[in-house]
């Protein structure tokens, strides 16, 4: 009987410590994504032709005025 109170601590615990933090990286242009990364997708959407000038020019600034 002293291993009840034990099972059901580690029962109670195990479900909480499950729910901290992820190492998962958010994809770009989602929460999370830092300026410098955003900054370096929309350079390398650019050089890959996925993009115009005008259109990277644009974006830029709304990601360096946030």
């Amino acid at each position: 009987m002293r291993i009840l109170p034990f099972v059901l601590a580690l029962g109670l615990a195990l479900p909480i410590a499950a729910c901290g933090g992820s190492s998962h990286t958010p994809p770009p242009g989602r929460a999370g994504a830092t300026t410098g990364q955003e900054l370096i997708d929309l350079d390398n959407a650019y050089r890959q032709g996925a993009i115009t000038q005008d259109e990277y020019e644009e974006q830029r600034e709304k990601i360096l005025d946030k």
